[in-house]
């Protein structure tokens, strides 16, 4: 079985839905045979269910130990928080993730500090990843957030409102915080070759349909709840979706297939800076790299708005003690 790396891959919170389901797509993906399952709960039932797979070229380990977990690796992916339960929003999780993410930095940069890709999934991910980047002393390229869920989703509710192929939904994304105060494009898409501002100003149709801006403008909140209407529907939080795009994001980082969705990457331009927050990125084996962000007048407001909301979220981790002034970060991390 050939696979992409035999550098070790640590996923982090393994014994939750989200972690367990990363821990089988990376196998099936064969993205590495040495994958450590590590959790503060035991892991090893998972473990034993990837044995009981079949991977047999895999070696697969289940360890309580951060010594263990971290050490010798060289890709993270992280779900160790608490999970976003009915009726919270992911700014509800602030202080204790935020504390799960300060931890998670420091068994990085104390047990591998050599490490080459970070991604950082667990709620609310933008604050999450800044503290674990903050922390483990990597270089910004070097972590991500999972953004891309919030562009998934605005993809797949274009193609079922024009009743269309996700296939022929392009461009359809989404900037800014990975939450409600996100902001969500329509100067980047098109729907089957359409633009969509064209369809929104009414001067086209997709599959002989149109959308209002009141339509619009009820897709966009759609989109921006949407992990609230999964756990309406499912009795309990996403774990398929994140956890595939978080691996995806991973086999891109280890130089497979390119990662095109926007991720959360660490902001350090004159309009946006010391934030994690989505952009325009590509993440491939030299990192995640971000693109400028393009759009109208109203969506780049709203992108500032978002940008702000951000701002203010970090500015409450470091009131909360999980993150120093701005102005010290490079004192623990020589990279920021």
């Amino acid at each position: 079985m050939d696979f992409l790396t035999n550098d070790k891959l640590v996923i982090v919170g393994a014994a939750g839905m989200i972690g367990s389901n990363m821990v089988q797509t990376a196998l099936m993906l064969k993205l590495t045979p040495n994958i450590c399952l590590y959790d503060v709960f035991s892991a090893e039932g998972v473990a034993e269910e990837m044995r009981q797979c079949g991977f047999d070229e895999a070696n697969i380990i289940s360890t309580t130990d951060p010594k263990e977990a971290f050490t010798g690796a060289k890709y993270i992916i992280s779900s160790g928080g608490a999970p976003r339960k009915e009726g919270m929003t992911r700014e509800d999780l602030l202080v204790g993730n935020s504390k799960a993410a300060e931890e998670l930095g420091e068994n990085i940069k104390k047990y591998c500090p050599d490490a080459k890709f970070c991604v950082v999934i667990f709620n609310p991910a933008d604050i999450t990843g800044l503290v674990t980047l903050v922390h483990s002393g990597l270089k910004p390229n070097q972590v991500a957030t999972l953004a891309a869920l919030d562009s998934t989703r605005l993809k797949g509710a274009l193609a079922k409102h024009f009743g269309v192929s996700q296939a022929v939904v392009k461009n359809a994304y989404t900037y800014g915080g990975h939450g409600e105060k996100m902001a969500v494009f329509a100067s980047p898409t098109t729907v089957d070759g359409v633009k969509l501002l064209d369809v929104i100003a009414g001067k086209a149709t997709v599959n002989g349909k149109g959308l209002t801006a009141e339509e619009w403008a009820q897709m966009q909140k759609d989109v921006t709840q949407g992990g609230a209407k999964i756990i309406e529907l499912r009795r309990r939080s996403s774990f398929q979706s994140p956890s595939y795009l978080a691996v995806k994001m991973i086999e891109a980082a280890m130089g497979g297939e390119e990662f095109f969705y926007p991720a959360g990457a660490y902001a350090d331009t004159a309009r946006y800076s010391h934030v994690m927050m989505a952009m325009p990125t590509r993440i491939t084996s030299d990192g995640v790299y971000t693109k400028p962000v393009m759009g109208t007048a109203d969506e780049i407001a709203a992108l500032d708005a978002s940008y702000k909301h951000l701002e203010s979220m970090r500015d409450q981790v470091i009131a909360l003690g999980a993150l120093p002034a701005v102005d010290k970060w490079s004192e623990i991390n020589p990279n920021l």
